[in-house]
């Protein structure tokens, strides 16, 4: 796993700690916020937008690092 997955999986688990859905939005500023490196900034930007579940997010982050 590359080392911006790893750092999104991390970032989506406190994302998600009290969320049950985020939207790209939610997710893109909640990881300026956590300072997250530029290439992981990158494939959050990318995500489409919409709701997102945990997994559904973590899934779609996976197929954009493709």
């Amino acid at each position: 796993m590359s080392d911006d997955l790893r750092l999104l999986d991390e970032y989506l688990d406190d994302a998600y700690s009290a969320q049950e859905r985020l939207s790209s939005a939610d997710l893109q500023r909640g990881a300026i916020a956590a300072d997250l490196p530029a290439s992981a900034l990158t494939l959050i930007d990318a995500l489409p937008d919409g709701e997102y579940a945990q997994d559904e997010a973590s899934e779609a982050l996976r197929t954009l690092n493709v």
